[in-house]
Formats: C-alpha cells, structure tokens, sequence
C-alpha cells in the first residue's frame, strides 16, 4: 500500500500547508516543490545573481520550515512566504550595505553608462536600480501588488513605494525603449 505523502502532488496546497504545520517533512517537501521555481525566480529579479538568489530561496524556506508551526491560516501561505522572501531579502541589503543609501543616491545622481546593446533585457535592466527601488518595482509589476500591500510587507512608507515604482518604471522605460529603438533601427536597416 502506497504511502499518503505519495498523493501530496494531487492535493490541494491549502491542505498540504495543513500538513506541513503538524511537523510532516513530505508535506513541507512538496510545498518547496511547488514554490520554489516562483521564489527563486522572485529573488534572482531582486538581486540579479543567480548563486545568491538560490541561497536566498534556501534560507527563506529554512525559515519557512521553522516558523511553518505559526502561520494561522492555510490559504495564506503564498502571502506568508512572499513576505518571508522580501525580509530575507531586505536582511541580506541591510547586512551586506555598509554605506547605507549610497547606492541609491548614486544611481539616480550619476550619469548613467549602460550598455542597450541588443542583449538587454527586462533583467539585465532591473539591475541598473537601487535594490530598495528593484524591490517595489518587481512587488508591483511581477508579483502584482498594490502600494498598500507593498508597504505593509516592507515597512516602507507609502510616499516612498509609490516614489520608487515611479521613478524605477521611468528609469526602466528610458533604458527599454533605448533598447527597442535599437531593435528597430536594425530590422529597418536589415
């Protein structure tokens, strides 16, 4: 007779999460299963290196796994872990920032030196932003936030979320279309 924790595929993750907070590592197994492409995908958009992304992803689901016993309520588990991600995330620029806001202060003071060269992507563009302003850009657009839930899950204030998706987007569109009229000029010539 096959175990249950071989059916957890075919249940609903509501249930699953229900599982895993009686302390069943199967349950929790599969929960990490279904997330994980999402959560890595999330932190390699905040941080744009894939090696720190994937040790980001594991420490959130450490603590996932640690803290699983009080989360309340089952539905809320992707919000639950969501802001999980954004903590560690927000822990790791904190630890890892020894001049506090300077890297803001210089990407959007400075002279930008990007390269729009026809490998450019949405990616590679995420990364020209201050960390704080990549983080409620990709809340926003990618796991599609409000400010209001975008402010109560990072702790900034309202004026500062709806700031740093205002000028992340400009900074974005000015290096996205530098890119698209590359794209253009070249088929038009080709």
């Amino acid at each position: 007779m096959q175990q249950a924790h071989n059916y957890y595929a075919d249940c609903p993750e509501e249930l699953i999460v229900g599982l895993a907070r009686t302390g069943d590592r199967k349950a929790f197994e599969d929960l990490v299963r279904r997330r994980q492409a999402w959560l890595r995908n999330l932190m390699r958009r905040l941080c744009s290196d894939a090696t720190l992304a994937d040790d980001l992803a594991q420490q959130v689901f450490l603590k996932a796994w640690m803290k699983i016993r009080m989360l309340k309520q089952p539905k809320a588990f992707g919000a639950w872990l969501k802001r999980m991600a954004v903590n560690v995330w927000l822990h790791y620029l904190r630890k890892n920032d020894a001049l506090g806001k300077a890297d803001e202060l210089q990407a959007f003071d400075s002279v930008s030196h990007v390269s729009t060269s026809l490998g450019m992507d949405l990616d590679a563009a995420l990364v020209t932003l201050p960390p704080s302003v990549r983080l409620c850009v990709v809340l926003s657009y990618q796991e599609g936030m409000s400010h209001g839930e975008i402010a109560r899950i990072t702790g900034f204030p309202l004026g500062t979320i709806k700031s740093h998706i205002r000028r992340g987007s400009q900074r974005l569109q000015e290096l996205l279309s530098a890119y698209a009229d590359q794209v253009a000029r070249r088929n038009h010539d080709g």
